[in-house]
């Protein structure tokens, strides 16, 4: 058991947890809702996600008060970004209360992904709440290609207009995620790109990956990084930026003429486990070590079952310790059709 004597949450100094590979324990992913209002081809397909589908009970539930005991705990074991995620994180009712809890956690860098779907009317309660960057996921500027990859017919103007207002807000620069599928999207690339250079925002392109067990993946899906890298460069020359920090999945690129800046996730063609500092929290409280884990570890029983603050960071450490996870390192045929926890569940 690693050494848990930890400065108290007020002081500057943490210690980092760290796994049998040396990876640290820095960055928290906390799924506040398993329901989303889009049905994505690619995560929540309608097919498997119908009207018949059991989401989680209320009850199943980590309360905001949970949640913020949890990313204490975890603070003082390293953790130094708290994202939130879902589902869609907004679709959870009063999410401002959680986040003005977490950003009381000295210390703590606060963000959160979200679909766009309802960010123009909740961008400034969570700026005010403490709210310090977003990212929102947005895969074409084409109404007809984003209807169809939505799977609701959610219109792409409702998202362009969220964008703005976290932007106006003081949520800036945003992250724009989209994730390249081919035959469904490749073809808004471009287009994509022309329309962020220039904005101020940060374009990052996701290979298709093979989250889950439902979306149906397949290599031949996958448009690779160096794909999308070589068709925007053709058009506006780009060069390779140095990481933000250690363990940043993103790889970063920028326009040569000062149009701001790209990033191309490339988790299937270019494995980046051996800097992963990432751990998930599910909306019912299980811990997940990785993005494509087949099983998680019951933290709500701990918190529920009265134990304490010590006893709940001793068992973080001792799961993160044990911690092996490379698994877009070792992927294989086989290995991608494992009954992996779907990506709706514990995000992105």
């Amino acid at each position: 058991m690693p050494d848990l004597r930890i400065a108290s949450p007020d002081k500057a100094t943490h210690a980092a947890a760290s796994d049998r590979l040396g990876r640290a324990l820095r960055d928290l992913r906390i799924s506040v809702t398993d329901r989303c209002n889009f049905r994505c081809v690619y995560c929540m397909p309608k097919e498997v996600f119908g009207k018949d589908y059991a989401f989680l009970d209320r009850k199943e539930i980590l309360s905001f008060e949970e949640i913020a005991r949890l990313a204490r705990i975890f603070r003082e074991l390293g953790i130094e970004k708290v994202r939130l995620t879902g589902g869609e994180p907004l679709v959870r009712r009063n999410l401002e209360q959680l986040i003005e809890m977490l950003a009381r956690i000295p210390g703590l860098d606060l963000t959160l992904t979200t679909n766009g779907s309802l960010l123009e009317r909740k961008a400034r309660s969570f700026k005010d709440a403490g709210l310090q960057r977003i990212t929102v996921s947005l895969d074409s500027l084409d109404d007809g290609v984003f209807r169809r990859m939505n799977d609701v017919d959610f219109p792409v103007g409702k998202v362009l207009e969220g964008i703005e207002a976290a932007a106006a807000a003081g949520l800036a620069p945003v992250k724009i995620n989209m994730v390249v599928k081919r035959g469904e999207n490749e073809a808004s690339i471009l287009p994509m790109a022309r329309h962020f250079r220039g904005s101020g925002h940060i374009l990052r392109f996701i290979e298709y990956m093979d989250v889950g067990h439902t979306n149906g993946w397949r290599m031949d899906d996958v448009v690779t990084a160096r794909e999308i890298i070589e068709m925007i460069g053709a058009e506006a020359p780009l060069e390779a930026v140095d990481p933000n920090y250690p363990g940043e999945v993103a790889e970063r690129w920028r326009y040569r003429d000062g149009g701001g800046e790209i990033g191309v996730i490339a988790s299937v063609t270019q494995a980046f486990c051996r800097d992963c500092t990432r751990i998930r929290l599910s909306t019912e409280g299980k811990l997940y070590t990785c993005l494509f884990a087949t099983a998680g570890h019951d933290l709500r029983a701990l918190v529920r079952g009265g134990a304490s603050d010590v006893e709940i960071r001793e068992a973080i450490a001792a799961i993160w310790a044990k911690r092996t996870d490379r698994y877009s390192e070792i992927r294989t045929a086989e290995t991608a059709k494992l009954q992996k926890v779907e990506m709706s569940y514990i995000g992105g």
